[in-house]
């Protein structure tokens, strides 16, 4: 068995998220069919990380381990031949045999984009979150840098899905805007609990509005309670940029 790793850029609209899942179309399930497609046996492909239904990607990481010989040019050849358009694999590499692409990442860098003018946008709508409302960029940076450090996001995490532990550790974490009107925000870290990135930016964006202070932010992270945070930022803006490995 050879360990080959892949790196990849989806538009994740008309997909629900990454694993797979019964009657549902997924990244997961259209690889491992193309994969198997060419090498004539069952593979497995394992993510990085399970991005939700509409978020896209521009470098998720997996892996898979397959006997057939086809080279790694080879993979990154004909998966892009069979693959749809809205998924592209940027890089094919033969890796070490203990390599896994969740569970030897060491960082995740997501980044959200908010359009954030009067008027919307037609062509790109699908890629940001629309907000109309002038943000107050300075608040919201001063916010962000609460989340900088080893915390208990409890606060930012889904409902519906907890986690055993909700610590992680932030190592970046910045709010900009462009000069084409886009408010940015990249954050990264050694973990995410589901919908923590989402639930961050709702929350950002209300201290962006001046509905809460970039201090009661820092309470609002300290009180673990998502009942405090904001509301869970639509899908379509998220985006996993990049996964970090020693």
């Amino acid at each position: 068995m050879k360990t080959y790793k892949l790196i990849m850029e989806y538009d994740g609209t008309a997909y629900h998220g990454w694993q797979i899942q019964a009657g549902d179309v997924t990244l997961q399930e259209t690889i491992e069919k193309a994969l198997s497609q060419m090498t004539k046996e069952p593979v497995r492909v394992e993510g990085s990380g399970r991005t939700d239904a509409g978020v896209h990607a521009l470098g998720q990481v997996a892996s898979f381990k397959t006997e057939s010989r086809i080279p790694a040019e080879g993979f990154l050849a004909g998966l892009n031949s069979l693959l749809p358009d809205d998924i592209v694999i940027l890089d094919c590499e033969k890796v070490s045999d203990d390599f896994h692409a969740r569970f030897s990442a060491k960082t995740k860098t997501y980044q959200y984009r908010i359009y954030n003018q009067q008027i919307p946008l037609a062509v790109g709508r699908q890629y940001a979150w629309h907000i109309r409302k002038p943000l107050n960029i300075d608040a919201m940076n001063q916010a962000a840098g609460h989340i900088i450090g080893t915390h208990d996001f409890k606060s930012f995490e889904g409902t519906g899905s907890p986690k055993a532990h909700t610590v992680r550790t932030v190592v970046h974490a910045i709010v900009e805007k462009t000069s084409e009107g886009f408010v940015l925000f990249e954050i990264t870290a050694d973990g995410f609990l589901r919908y923590m990135v989402r639930n961050l930016v709702g929350t950002l964006v209300d201290v962006g509005m001046g509905k809460t202070t970039p201090d009661e932010f820092k309470q609002i992270l300290k009180a673990k309670n998502r009942d405090r945070a904001g509301a869970t930022a639509p899908a379509r803006g998220l985006f996993l940029v990049a996964v970090g490995y020693e």
